[in-house]
């Protein structure tokens, strides 16, 4: 039996954007059934004692840089460590994301993957509805279909549940998998991840 994975997200974290590759790498490599849900981070933050990028304490912003810069360079992915555009409102995007999960988990993955490197890669808008578009058809997806279910009462309405039942697991920050009700919080938590799919499966 396939693991099962809630991959709980923003779109425009770039610790989701650093640990995405890995991610998808290990979802295929054991055939683990992913549910793709993208969140609204501030209304997790909200409860959770997070605090916005701009509102954390300078020694806090400092060591960030840092290790952006350290993870970047492990990864090897391009990264700009302060992108124009940034922050960025990811309703839209997430949206989206949200709506293409109901096509394919795959397609779900691949987009996210694709909205972080536009966030982090190529300092472009996501909040922009044209950019938006631009990257859908990049990634071989249908954005008048996409824009409409992203628009619905269905795909809203699952958004606020996903970001409710973030909150309502604890969940405090992004990226976070859950494997058979365990945790695991940050890209950094990977090798840990998948050392626990093995074993499941």
């Amino acid at each position: 039996m396939a693991a099962r994975i809630d991959y709980i997200f923003t779109p425009v974290s770039p610790w989701a954007y650093l640990g995405a590759p890995q991610f998808n790498a290990m979802v295929a490599k054991y055939g683990a059934d992913v549910k793709v849900m993208p969140v609204d981070l501030g209304k997790v933050f909200s409860v959770s004692g997070g605090l916005p990028l701009a509102k954390r304490p300078p020694q806090r912003q400092a060591y960030r840089l840092m290790e952006l810069k350290r993870w970047r360079d492990f990864r090897g992915l391009p990264l700009n460590l302060q992108p124009k555009g940034f922050p960025v409102d990811a309703g839209l995007a997430s949206r989206l994301i949200t709506a293409t999960r109901e096509l394919s988990q795959k397609q779900a993955l691949d987009l996210s993957f694709a909205i972080g490197r536009a966030v982090w890669a190529e300092e472009r808008n996501i909040a922009d509805a044209e950019t938006l578009e631009e990257i859908l058809n990049e990634c071989g997806l249908d954005p008048a279909r996409l824009f409409a279910a992203a628009d619905s009462d269905a795909v809203k309405a699952a958004y606020d549940a996903d970001t409710q039942k973030a909150m309502d697991i604890q969940v405090f920050g992004a990226p976070t998998y859950i494997l058979d009700g365990e945790m695991f919080w940050g890209q950094d938590r990977l090798d840990f991840l998948e050392r626990a799919v093995a074993k499941a499966g």
